[in-house]
């Protein structure tokens, strides 16, 4: 649970001007991945013939690919949101101490700060 200090401590090197700024940004990417997720839903078309269908087996794995990215992106921006809807926006899931507003303008879907994230990416 978040105390309503460490988010005030977070906030607060987030202007009003920031946030606004970061939540368009999550906005515009949720409707990006969303209309992403749409166009690789479609079907793959490809011609009869072997080579065909080998680059349309090739093309599926790489649609599926895509599409699992862009899932989760999407997801990471409503999870976003979701904090900043809820007040817990830029506050690191693991120390509990206010990402660097540096970091968030640069990822704004982060949950990490960076020393966190690095040793989240460290881990097996």
């Amino acid at each position: 649970m978040v105390n309503h200090q460490t988010i005030s401590q977070s906030t607060a090197q987030l202007s009003a001007e920031d946030l606004a700024a970061l939540r368009e940004n999550l906005h515009e990417q949720r409707l990006f991945r969303q209309e992403q997720l749409r166009q690789l839903a479609g079907p793959v078309t490809s011609r009869t013939g072997d080579r065909l269908q080998q680059r349309a087996a090739s093309q599926i794995e790489v649609h599926t690919k895509l599409a699992a990215s862009a899932r989760m992106v999407l997801s990471d921006v409503e999870a976003a949101l979701a904090r900043m809807d809820d007040g817990s926006y830029g506050i690191c899931h693991l120390c509990r101490r206010p990402v660097d507003r540096e970091r968030l303008m640069i990822v704004p879907q982060a949950r990490y700060c960076a020393r966190c994230q690095q040793v989240k990416e460290a881990l097996p």
